[in-house]
């Protein structure tokens, strides 16, 4: 900016400023109102409308799918496309927190003086890929499958236990492909080269180790996961 623009921008900005309100008590009583309103509708729908609360917390519960609050789908699909476990740390720590540091830093390595979007193509561009980005990646988390979904494709006759390994929440304690925890039970993608079918009955029956017990499952459900762990070579 030149000596004389900037030199007519500061008086045109005292003088607006001499026309203009005091920010107390103007501002601050609008401020104070519109938050007074705010806070007094979020009572009134808490009242009239509740809050689900959902059943109560059971820890020892394996089977429990997580979910985020609505905010934090698009993150939680971020987690659910990068889906090597080397790479989590980038999802969940160095995508937010560059994000909010390149946000943040914005006044300093935009200086530009003009504000029309119009005239601004890059900024603009990369606003609205930025909220085009966010928007999409919210829906596809709202509308996602379980957390607990096997990605493999398999034979049509192992469809069923491999729908029993995910709902018994194998995935918690074990990798699958790309899916599961690493630990602190074994990795189950290549399970039938190491041991035999009657050798994963009996592991899921009994629950060696830290491992719960499955002998709850129903004969059915047990051979399907059986047989679709059998596979696994």
């Amino acid at each position: 900016m030149k000596a004389r623009d900037k030199q007519a921008y500061l008086e045109e900005y005292e003088l607006l400023k001499k026309k203009g309100k005091p920010f107390f008590p103007y501002a601050v009583l609008k401020d104070s109102t519109m938050a007074l309103i705010v806070v007094g509708v979020i009572i009134a729908m808490s009242i009239v409308l509740g809050a689900e609360q959902g059943p109560k917390a059971d820890p020892t519960s394996t089977s429990y799918v997580p979910r985020p609050e609505w905010y934090f789908f698009f993150l939680f699909e971020v987690l659910r496309v990068i889906k090597p476990w080397q790479l989590v740390p980038l999802a969940t720590i160095g995508i937010p927190t560059i994000c909010m540091v390149l946000l943040l830093l914005l006044p300093f390595y935009d200086r530009g003086p003009e504000r029309n979007p119009a005239r601004r193509p890059l900024a603009t561009t990369a606003g609205c890929l930025t909220i085009a980005a966010m928007a999409y990646l919210t829906y596809l988390g709202a509308t996602g499958g379980s957390p607990t979904e096997i990605d493999m494709e398999v034979a049509p006759r192992y469809e069923a236990g491999k729908e029993v390994v995910a709902a018994s929440g194998c995935l918690a304690c074990h990798k699958l492909g790309e899916n599961g925890n690493n630990g602190p039970g074994p990795e189950l993608t290549h399970i039938a080269a190491r041991i035999p079918r009657e050798a994963i009955v009996r592991s899921v029956e009994i629950g060696p180790s830290s491992m719960p017990s499955f002998r709850d499952l129903p004969p059915k459900k047990l051979n399907e996961l059986a047989d679709f762990l059998a596979s696994l070579n």
